[in-house]
């Protein structure tokens, strides 16, 4: 509730808020107070982060849809779908995980095990033209995982959370874990450029073979808790050039740290509070991403039942390097079926809302009649996002927009209360990549 003191700071933070607006670029339209619909809304969204057209859009559709609207039926609850990395936290918690398992050395695979999996469902050949050694030699699969084969094979030996004895502090020194770090996770990089996501979203939670569910939770939980103590900053990995192998020396980068995103936070819970469901649609593993959006910690307040991402096979509940039969990959096409088989076959009806940021998310942003807002995160992307990216550019002074693009700045995670976006190392805002 707004008590008098509040009221009376009003033409303080407008003010401010024009101070932060001005640093961060300029609004597509002109600023205004956010006006709810019906009074009876409760509507709570920070006016230091949101462009104010995009809060008073979603607040008029809260309006419009919500508990307070006499059109409102609880046995027709409208509900809204969220993407998570990089919509709903800043960064991906998915490739955080990858290196923090790395930097922890969290595998349960023989070395034969890891063999075979970093070579899963990859096609044989060399990389794009982007993924080359230091000496300008392009790479092929083949001559980077003969490298891990034999980096792995030392460090399950050596250390002792494996086969050896040595401590996890020793085991970073050696130039078999530096090589192994650089190379796997350009590995990583160069699987997904190459082969796309079909190939390499699978092929990273492979690695969680022969680990238990709480095993997999637990990791995530404290790669979270670290990634979320850290800086946000690109660090680079270079392979050392004592060890260059067959592959030869190669440096790779990573966006590290991951931020929470209150805005998101705190519009899931005004829906909830306005008697709108909400879910969580993720290209990363369900479980993983589960972590995040159901522990009461970081404040999301998801149920579990409403986290929808990838699935592995299981034995029990031990994972295995196999996808889950019959479940579509939940990433660009793959998102709107799973939310059509799971949800509308089950309601009868799309998504109010979506939320997104990147090509993974085009198609449920747009594929649904009933949603009446698309919310792109602006992260200045081409591609298919970048279509939806301009439409909402475009549409800057529609009275009903049906795709919003807010800012936010890189450095900091934080949105802007701007539709424009300030890139990590950049010192001028844009409006679209």
């Amino acid at each position: 509730m707004q008590d008098s003191k509040s009221i009376n700071k009003q033409p303080r933070r407008g003010f401010l808020q024009g101070l932060v607006a001005t640093a961060a670029g300029v609004t597509l339209a002109a600023p205004a107070m956010a006006k709810p619909a019906t009074s009876a809304a409760t509507v709570h969204l920070d006016a230091a982060k949101w462009s104010p057209r995009n809060r008073e859009m979603v607040a008029a559709m809260i309006a419009r849809n919500g508990s307070a609207s006499k059109n409102y039926s609880a046995k027709r609850k409208p509900y809204a779908v969220f993407d998570w990395d990089n919509t709903s936290i800043m960064n991906d918690c998915e490739e955080a995980l990858l290196i923090y398992q790395i930097n922890h050395l969290a595998f349960k695979l023989t070395p034969a095990e890891f063999s075979a999996v970093i070579r899963q469902n990859v096609p044989v050949g060399n990389f794009t033209a982007d993924y080359k050694n230091a000496a300008g030699k392009v790479l092929d699969l083949e001559s980077v995982c003969t490298d891990l084969d034999s980096d792995y094979a030392y460090l399950h030996a050596n250390y002792k959370g494996m086969a050896g004895s040595r401590s996890l502090e020793e085991i970073m020194e050696t130039p078999q874990f530096q090589d192994f770090r650089a190379k796997l996770y350009f590995l990583y990089e160069a699987v997904n450029d190459t082969h796309g996501v079909n190939v390499g979203y699978p092929w990273v939670i492979y690695f969680f073979a022969n680990m238990t569910v709480a095993e997999v939770s637990a990791l995530a939980e404290a790669s979270n808790d670290a990634n979320l103590g850290m800086g946000l900053s690109k660090i680079k990995f270079t392979s050392p050039a004592s060890l260059p192998g067959v592959a030869g020396v190669i440096t790779t980068s990573h966006f590290q740290g991951i931020r929470l995103c209150t805005e998101v936070a705190t519009l899931m819970d005004t829906f909830r509070q306005n008697g709108i469901d909400v879910y969580v649609s993720t290209a990363s593993l369900e479980d993983v991403v589960a972590v995040f959006a159901t522990n009461p910690k970081y404040g999301y307040h998801v149920k579990r039942e409403n986290v929808l991402g990838l699935r592995l096979e299981q034995n029990g509940d031990v994972y295995k390097n196999a996808y889950r039969k019959d479940w579509p990959l939940n990433w660009g096409p793959g998102k709107t079926v799973v939310i059509k088989r799971e949800l509308v076959a089950k309601k009868g009806y799309g998504p109010v809302f979506v939320a997104g940021d990147s090509d993974g998310d085009y198609d449920m942003l747009r594929d649904f009649k009933e949603t009446e807002i698309g919310l792109v995160v602006n992260r200045l992307k081409k591609g298919k996002i970048g279509e939806l990216s301009k439409a909402a550019a475009d549409a800057a002074k529609e009275a009903n927009p049906r795709f919003l693009l807010q800012g936010r700045q890189e450095s900091t995670g934080n949105w802007l209360p701007v539709e424009t976006t300030l890139k990590l190392g950049k010192t001028a805002p844009a409006l679209l990549g």
